[in-house]
């Protein structure tokens, strides 16, 4: 008879209430990241560099 060593059990990572049971299963700090940058995205241009690129846009 084989002796079984026990299997190793990775921790997994934290996932939010929000996505268990969902498609979108994530860890925590993903959904934050992801908050984040949709954050970022959805930012208006700041005037200074809506100017530049008017002005690379001018140039031949």
């Amino acid at each position: 008879m084989t002796s079984e060593q026990p299997s190793e059990k990775r921790p997994q990572p934290a996932v939010s209430k929000e996505a268990k049971g969902g498609a979108r299963d994530r860890p925590d700090w993903a959904n934050g990241l992801k908050r984040l940058y949709d954050s970022v995205v959805e930012e208006d241009l700041p005037d200074s560099f809506k100017d530049l690129l008017s002005q690379l846009d001018t140039k031949d």
